[in-house]
């Protein structure tokens, strides 16, 4: 059997090079079918005959139409089209031990984009983002050195774990569209490492909390995005992982993500959730966990109009970040401080339509809020630009617009321009003003 060679093995030189790795890395299974067809004329048909797809599912997928997340299909088709185990985060494949290991050349630097502006923070977003595309981040070792098919050491889920937060990282400067195939890359790769471990039962439970780590953090890259579904079937999956490794702060910590994705079609449903991401947290979890799954239970009130509940939560969330306890606080919560806070009570105070006291404080935190997080920061001056408006005043909101509008330009996020679209056409009726009529400039460009 391993002697066969199916007729859509890619070549050795299109398999070497540098965007069909990158492809590969990242699980973009779309590009590696259009690449296959375009330089290796391997049609679609015989992709799907291998593969053991429907030809116009590989069609929609070399459109950037959907993705390929299960285990047993990313096994198919690395057999079909002959990629080494490894480069999917997979054990070596059975028909590896015929052929030759493949080299790999070295991979050319990235070469970044520049701004008119030449703005540093900008070209370090360009680096990173072509790194984390090509699966480079540097310093991090391939999953493949926790070789399956042996027995797993008690250290490898907290080498993994730390490899989770340092990819994390990648969320500060990357959208999610730049980020996602690689979160989702790592969880298929642990999911494959737990599949196939031989370890014990304290080993194995603190793997599938990682498992559930790194569903949320694919999950946020998800939504980030735009892929909504996708999203909360990752949600969904990690709150049955962690409560089956019976890690309740993860739990906790996957309701809350589904509340935030729920509150806007269904205020209910995601406040009664937020609720019950506290509750499942429970009062023993580390303090800076209950300061974010209250925060985002305040947001969850504050959407709904519920103005008490709301300085409740946002009351108990600043207590739990006084809360000098000596617990381990996990990295995925650590991004939670007093700025992050006082933003979330500032955007709090906009939807509850309080513009005297919500753009005091977010125009303090914002002042000394760093441009690298461009993303983010172009989201909290959204929540500004709106206070500015419902408080009447346009000119201001127009030039916080407008700097929003600038950091957001190149942002791999829906999220940032879904928000500035109703204060845009708000400023419309107000063109007459050229501090207006500059922004929606801007805006068209």
């Amino acid at each position: 059997m391993t002697a066969y060679e199916p007729p859509t093995a890619l070549p050795p030189a299109l398999l070497n090079r540098a965007d069909m790795r990158a492809a590969i890395t990242a699980h973009d299974f779309g590009t590696v079918f259009l690449l296959a067809r375009a330089e290796a004329r391997i049609s679609y048909s015989k992709i799907a005959a291998e593969c053991g797809i429907k030809p116009e599912r590989v069609g929609a997928l070399a459109r950037g139409d959907g993705s390929v997340t299960t285990f047993e299909k990313i096994a198919v088709i690395a057999d079909a089209l002959r990629i080494p185990g490894h480069m999917l985060g997979l054990a070596p494949r059975a028909w590896e031990a015929a052929r030759q290991p493949l080299r790999h050349p070295a991979v050319p630097a990235v070469t970044a984009g520049m701004t008119r502006n030449g703005d540093s923070a900008v070209r370090r977003r360009a680096f990173f983002r072509g790194s984390a595309t090509a699966g480079l981040v540097v310093g991090l070792p391939e999953l493949t050195q926790f070789t399956t098919g042996r027995r797993i050491g008690r250290d490898v889920p907290e080498r993994l774990r730390g490899r989770t937060a340092r990819l994390r990282r990648l969320d500060d400067v990357l959208g999610g569209g730049d980020t996602y195939r690689v979160y989702l890359g790592e969880y298929q790769a642990t999911k494959t490492l737990i599949r196939e471990a031989d370890c014990t039962e304290q080993t194995g439970r603190a793997l599938l909390s990682v498992l559930a780590e790194q569903a949320q953090q694919a999950g946020w890259a998800a939504f980030d995005a735009g892929k909504h579904v996708d999203a909360r079937s990752l949600y969904e999956a990690s709150l049955r992982t962690a409560t089956e490794a019976g890690d309740a702060a993860l739990a906790g910590n996957a309701l809350a993500f589904l509340a935030y994705q729920r509150i806007d079609s269904d205020r209910g449903a995601g406040v009664e959730t937020a609720e019950q991401s506290c509750r499942t947290a429970g009062p023993d979890a580390p303090s800076g966990v209950r300061a974010l799954l209250h925060e985002r239970l305040a947001w969850a009130y504050a959407v709904a109009g519920r103005v008490s509940e709301t300085e409740r939560a946002l009351s108990t969330a600043e207590a739990a970040l006084c809360d000098a306890d000596d617990v381990p606080q996990p990295d995925w919560a650590a991004w939670v401080d007093q700025d992050e806070l006082r933003i979330m009570t500032g955007r709090c105070w906009t939807e509850l339509r309080r513009p005297l006291r919500a753009v005091p404080v977010l125009e303090d935190v914002l002042a000394h809020y760093d441009d690298a997080h461009a993303r983010d920061k172009s989201l909290y001056l959204s929540w500004l630009a709106e206070s500015c408006l419902a408080a009447r005043e346009v000119e201001q909101a127009a030039t916080v617009v407008g700097r929003a509008l600038d950091l957001s330009a190149g942002v791999a996020s829906v999220r940032p321009r879904r928000r500035l679209e109703p204060m845009l056409r708000q400023l419309g009726p107000h063109r007459d003003l050229p501090a207006v009529a500059a922004v929606l400039e801007r805006a068209k460009a």
